[in-house]
């Protein structure tokens, strides 16, 4: 923007700069269009289910593995060994015509507050979540994430996550619809230790010791750091803590698919490398061998309001640090919907707008192609309240909203 006055008889040029961050946060009032960030894992097969177009499924190559996971409203890079692009996994802010971008990240640095609320920012400096999309053909080796005092050693946060699974994601069950979690009581910590030492010479056989519980769609359960968990080979929605910490534990998994051994020792220090100990430290034994483990961190989803506009539901609740609701708005309706945090979400289902911005659920993705199906709403616009219309007579929006601190969850009493 360009402004001139007379001085002194001197014509004076002052020029104001507006940075992107600051027009883009303008143009959106609050409501920040995302671009998809599609994320490869070397050790994972795509279930192809998350849009993305069947060409593109292996288009950073096949020494970089398959595309499996779309993250959401993340400032969080992914962890994928030393040829990962250092913007891999970070959301970008796009404009309304897809002409500007810049990082999350970069414009929560530079508005801070303004967009994820003072209290997140004074308390971690950054936004301390973000959700995703986790499509695997198979399950996953039963893995383990560090909690604060282990991940920290490495530099890094503890990492507490949840899992919800959606029935718009997942037209089928993949290779194994079943989850082990944790340790089955009864066990004894010699026997775990043992598996790992074998980890190497092949079939560990560590699920003998786990228990596996079949998924049911549309519901969620709480994994919290320390815990070991073999996710099933479903399209899981997980918000998680911002952070990519995580070990393999198990070395073949169903089907014969071998984990490779640095795997075992990914996030450890240095100077605990082969230490078989340190591994079993990591456990947080009391809550893997919890005998009311499934009553404890299963999840149904729990109604905060329900009329004839819409529906909202807490899915992910047991964690303090990090939370989801499903939102469902009836065909034709319009509504407002105020919340206490910020917070992102992703659209399953559904056409309409939020605020003057687009809402359409893609059928299929092109890699780096832009979207209108993912946003970031301002922790102060989320307070004002956002007015969504669905633009369609016979088919609801269903979106996925992903917070970090909420104080409504603190209300809700489902905390325990």
């Amino acid at each position: 923007m360009l402004k001139s006055r007379h001085s002194n008889n001197f014509f004076v040029k002052v020029v104001i700069f507006v940075s992107i961050a600051r027009k883009l946060m303008d143009e959106s009032k609050g409501v920040l269009r995302l671009a998809p960030a599609w994320v490869p894992r070397a050790f994972c097969r795509p279930g192809k289910r998350i849009k993305l177009h069947p060409d593109d499924y292996y288009v950073l190559g096949l020494e970089r593995g398959g595309i499996d996971e779309r993250w959401f409203a993340s400032t969080t890079a992914a962890e994928n060994g030393p040829d990962t692009p250092a913007d891999e996994g970070l959301s970008y802010v796009v404009s309304r015509d897809g002409s500007e971008r810049m990082l999350l990240k970069d414009m929560i640095d530079e508005l801070r507050g303004e967009i994820i609320g003072d209290g997140l920012w004074e308390k971690y400096g950054k936004w301390p979540m973000f959700s995703k999309f986790f499509d695997n053909a198979g399950p996953l080796p039963h893995h383990i994430h560090h909690r604060d005092e282990h991940a920290k050693l490495v530099g890094a946060d503890g990492k507490p996550e949840m899992y919800f699974f959606p029935s718009q994601c997942n037209n089928h069950g993949g290779e194994f619809p079943f989850t082990f979690f944790g340790i089955r009581p009864g066990t004894d910590k010699e026997d775990v230790k043992a598996c790992l030492e074998n980890f190497a010479k092949g079939d560990n056989e560590l699920l003998d010791l786990s228990q596996a519980y079949k998924i049911t769609l549309d519901t969620g359960w709480d994994v919290p750091p320390g815990v070991l968990h073999a996710p099933a080979s479903l399209c899981t929605y997980e918000p998680q803590f911002a952070s990519d910490v995580y070990a393999m534990y198990q070395s073949v998994l169903y089907g014969g698919h071998c984990v490779s051994e640095d795997l075992l020792w990914k996030n450890c220090p240095e100077d605990k490398i082969g230490d078989y100990d340190y591994l079993m430290e990591v456990i947080d034994w009391d809550a893997n061998v919890d005998p009311m483990f499934a009553q404890n961190r299963f999840m149904k989803p729990v109604v905060i309001k329900s009329d004839k506009a819409y529906t909202e539901e807490w899915i992910c609740y047991k964690c303090p640090e990090v939370s989801a609701k499903r939102l469902t708005v009836n065909p034709g309706e319009t509504v407002v919907i105020k919340d206490k945090a910020a917070y992102g979400f992703i659209l399953l289902q559904g056409t309409g707008t939020i605020e003057d911005a687009p809402l359409e659920t893609p059928a299929l993705i092109r890699y780096g192609e832009l979207t209108n199906d993912e946003y970031f709403v301002t922790e102060a616009r989320a307070k004002e309240g956002v007015t969504i219309t669905n633009t369609s007579k016979t088919e609801p929006i269903v979106m996925l909203k992903h917070f970090a601190y909420n104080p409504e969850l603190q209300e809700s009493g489902l905390l325990k």
